[in-house]
């Protein structure tokens, strides 16, 4: 009896695992494209940190109806509902949250001549 007749996953896995070692290998030598975010320790204690903070816990109180475009160019309406370091969470058709990383920017729901 043969090996491949016994276990005939065997084969496969070792040819799968040569693949991955030299993906691997080979991604390592590609430059890694700028991370996106900024060290929050630093980011904390700035002027732009906390007029984030502030903005968004007034959007919050008084309920402003938002929209938010999406770095992509995609529009969502909603309330800012909840908020943390990273993410916002949208009250809108559905409760949505979004990555800050994602949004491009946001405004009050009439202010752009809507």
């Amino acid at each position: 009896m043969n090996s491949q007749s016994i276990l005939p996953g065997v084969e496969s896995q070792r040819r799968a695992a040569d693949f991955f070692s030299t993906h691997r290998r080979n991604q390592s030598s590609i430059a890694t494209p700028p991370f996106r975010f900024t060290n929050h320790e630093i980011e904390e204690n700035s002027a732009h940190r906390q007029a984030e903070l502030f903005y968004l816990q007034k959007q919050i109180q008084s309920q402003t109806p938002m929209v938010i475009v999406l770095e992509d160019g995609e529009k969502l309406e909603g309330q800012i509902e909840w908020y943390d370091r990273g993410v916002l969470k949208i009250r809108g058709r559905a409760k949505i949250l979004i990555y800050k990383s994602a949004i491009k920017y946001m405004y009050k729901l009439g202010e752009a001549g809507q």
